[in-house]
């Protein structure tokens, strides 16, 4: 193609110019409106996501407050208990029996409240030692026992939801 033949193909191609028919005034007014428009969408979007960060702030704290609202309430009948395990043992007629009763269904009562949130205790008495589950304290010789069973539960362990919080403190056989 030569330069001409390019030059009018690119005239053809070419839109004519628009005319302005309207008036630039009433152009100039509506690109005013729809400015105004959009400042107040964006003001409406700007309270809009401030409204949502103070409501999201607020029910953030409202859950910190009250997370542990149902485990108190668990532990309310655990608490009952003991107040009445006091005053038993305080009367003129309690029997050491049966303070001891009591005290092991409040131990029973605890254990099962605390276990309905994912607590479970590690007593290890009569098994093999497990590093990631015990602290051993000492090592004993014992006759008949082979090594590595832990013969002695000083202290239980705890883990909560699968994770440990406190190992147990054993003694194991050498």
């Amino acid at each position: 193609m030569s330069n001409e033949e390019i030059e009018n193909t690119e005239a053809e191609n070419l839109e004519p110019e628009v005319e302005i028919t309207e008036d630039p005034a009433a152009l100039l007014e509506d690109a005013r409106n729809k400015a105004d428009e959009h400042w107040n969408e964006l003001l409406r979007a700007r309270a809009d996501m401030e409204n949502l960060r103070r409501r999201q702030s607020r029910d953030l704290e409202n859950a910190h407050k009250h997370a542990l609202d149902k485990f108190i309430n668990e532990l309310l009948p655990v608490c009952d208990s003991m107040e009445l395990g006091l005053n038993a043992a305080q009367a003129d007629d309690a029997s050491i029996d049966t303070v001891r009763e009591g005290i092991e269904m409040t131990l029973k009562m605890f254990m099962s409240s605390i276990g309905k949130f994912g607590l479970e205790q590690v007593n290890p008495e009569g098994q093999t030692f497990d590093p990631e589950l015990h602290q051993a304290m000492a090592m004993q010789e014992v006759e008949g026992v082979e090594a590595n069973q832990v013969l002695t539960v000083a202290q239980k362990g705890y883990q909560f939801n699968g994770r440990l919080l406190r190992p147990a403190m054993v003694v194991v056989s050498q």
